[in-house]
């Protein structure tokens, strides 16, 4: 069994029909699939005809992917880089438009599925998550940063209302022993909160909005999404069209607003009536996300929070600014973590989140 064939069975890609159906027409277009994965939706991009340029900053998937590279030939090309570079990386091989650009954010089934890669407390393996396998890991922000930016972590990222008894209980333990494992840290938080079944849905462990919160800050996903937004939005051509599936709150509050703001036009105002109006530089595809059926989340549990949202470029100039300050962050739904000490865990704003 190949590489890719083996990985295939693991992931199974959310919202394929739905995407492939806000993306057409397909055949003969150049597709960037900005999250290749285990390579679900661009397999059904070349399997329509496509062309597609895939992302991916992980090297394992990319290793993973070279299969699906000798069966499409040409069709496919794969580069090991993060999403938010998609421009400099479509100018370094020449490629001056493309007609879609696809995102499945956040991290890939293959990820979870590696015990190793220390993603998911469902198996024990080193607190890791970096997506890209380099810079620092989950273990040392856990065992380095201070309870006040823990707490402000876990609650801006997370969006864990207890997040400093959290913070507070993760450094008296690390006092004594330090933290350094999955299994480690969810143990952890589920003594100062046990698991319990509250109403007729799935149980939700008490570790994973933390879980959440560590991932996004060490890979700077919310930073890679707003900066995969705008390089997208510079390389489609007129007509192109953009589709972004998000898994939580954070991520599709960003993309809904960065398609609110790049639809709407600039008006003047009585006091200044010449003011030129800022033409729309995208014009909505979904008015409202598309979300997974009953039959899709019952056989794919991961669904269950997908939306999707969908726009398609206008003629109007693309937006030329790659860095935003915190107001502009701040207006998309960027969250901005406080810190006391240190630096930010990465580049927020300028990009660099799944790949």
């Amino acid at each position: 069994m190949s590489s890719a064939e083996s990985l295939a069975p693991r992931h199974i890609p959310v919202l394929l029909n739905e995407v492939i159906d806000v993306v057409q027409p397909l055949n003969g277009a150049l597709v960037v699939d900005g999250t290749f994965g285990a390579g679900g939706y661009t397999r059904g991009f070349l399997g329509a005809g496509a062309r597609v340029v895939a992302f991916d900053r992980d090297p394992d998937a990319i290793t993973a992917g070279q299969d699906l590279v000798a069966e499409y030939g040409e069709a496919l090309t794969l580069v090991e880089a993060p999403f938010s570079l998609m421009r400099e990386e479509l100018d370094a091989r020449g490629i001056d438009g493309v007609d879609a650009v696809v995102l499945d954010i956040g991290v890939s089934s293959m990820q979870l599925d590696e015990a190793h890669r220390g993603f998911a407390f469902r198996h024990d393996g080193p607190l890791d998550m970096r997506m890209d396998q380099n810079g620092p890991t989950a273990a040392d922000i856990v065992n380095t940063w201070s309870e006040a930016d823990l707490a402000d972590l876990f609650f801006t990222y997370g969006e864990e209302r207890r997040s400093r008894a959290i913070a507070r209980f993760i450094c008296e333990v690390r006092e004594e022993w330090p933290i350094k494992t999955t299994r480690g840290l969810a143990t952890l938080i589920e003594k100062l909160m046990p698991v319990r079944k509250r109403g007729p849905g799935p149980v939700i462990h008490p570790a994973t909005r933390v879980f959440q919160a560590l991932r996004i800050a060490v890979n700077d996903e919310l930073g890679e999404l707003v900066g995969a937004l705008q390089a997208g939005e510079q390389v489609l051509k007129p007509g192109g069209r953009m589709a972004i599936v998000t898994f939580h709150s954070l991520e599709d509050r960003i993309v809904k607003r960065f398609f609110a703001d790049a639809a709407k036009t600039a008006r003047g105002s009585r006091h200044q009536p010449d003011v030129a109006l800022e033409p729309a530089r995208f014009d909505p595809i979904t008015r409202r996300p598309i979300v997974p059926g009953d039959e899709e989340m019952a056989g794919n549990p991961r669904a269950r929070s997908a939306k999707l949202r969908a726009a398609r470029r206008t003629d109007a100039a693309a937006r030329q600014d790659d860095v935003l300050d915190d107001a502009s962050a701040r207006a998309l739904g960027l969250p901005l973590l406080k810190r006391a000490s240190g630096s930010r865990p990465a580049k927020q704003g300028a990009g660099h989140a799944r790949g």
